[in-house]
């Protein structure tokens, strides 16, 4: 228990102390907003990676040289843990903004930080604001902001499996020729979820795959980039999964 309640401590003391810093930052949007953003962005950044640090949570990065630098891209992975979100931010070369569940808006301060950082927040049960959400994230992305989303719409409650990926996700690509990057996210759940309350030291595998323009796939693999994309994932998922088991 120990793990999750310096976990949680720091989180509170991050969001109540970082009040000035939210100040601060709201000052600096006033004059320059890529300059509040990319701060913003550090100073997450460095939360993150204290948090993993005191969940005793160690990932081993592979294929980070896929990911382009220089242009905005569509993040798309598989999704198990709270976690996923501390990982991958954590990893983020430039400006990023993730779809969110709009619950996360209960929630002050750290729905401050998050609009800091482009979140969008998505209705699910909504259709029609879920479609405003994909429009706002496909500007965001012609404003040179990487968007990442979690396609399987809420966390997989079962190992080693996956939901369908939704394909309305990845018409942010469709519309503005990004890259699509595959994000293979294991053993993330075995952190905090597959045995609640507690968190227990854990490694982690964050496997970015090689990136892909949807206009460079077939006509018929393009009406199903969500189900493409999945495949590549999974491949890459079993792969892993192998090896460990050796």
């Amino acid at each position: 228990m120990i793990r999750l309640i310096l976990a949680v401590l720091f989180v509170l003391i991050f969001l109540v102390g970082g009040i000035p810093l939210l100040i601060a930052e709201w000052i600096i949007g006033k004059f320059n907003m890529d300059l509040k953003s990319r701060s913003s962005l550090a100073i997450v950044q460095w939360a993150f990676k204290v948090v993993l640090f005191l969940a005793g949570t160690r990932v081993i990065v592979s294929g980070e040289e896929n990911v382009p630098k220089d242009e905005p891209v569509l993040y798309i992975g598989n999704h198990r843990s709270y976690f996923d979100i501390v990982i991958t931010y954590s990893r983020v070369p430039r400006l990023t903004g993730y779809i969110a569940k709009k619950e996360m808006l209960r929630y002050p301060l750290l729905r401050d930080w998050m609009k800091n950082l482009h979140c969008l927040f998505l209705d699910r049960k909504d259709v029609k604001q879920g479609l405003k959400v994909i429009l706002t994230a496909i500007d965001k992305v012609k404003e040179g902001i990487s968007i990442c989303i979690f396609p399987e719409g809420t966390r997989n409650k079962f190992n080693h499996t996956f939901m369908e990926f939704h394909e309305g996700s990845f018409k942010i690509a469709a519309k503005t020729g990004c890259a699509i990057v595959p994000m293979t996210i294991y053993n993330s759940a075995e952190i905090f979820e597959d045995h609640l309350p507690r968190i227990r030291k854990t490694e982690v595998i964050l496997q970015y795959g090689k990136p892909f323009y949807m206009k460079d796939l077939p006509k018929e693999e393009q009406k199903k980039v969500g189900a493409y994309t999945r495949n590549l994932i999974m491949e890459s998922y079993e792969k892993i999964k192998e090896e460990k088991m050796q």
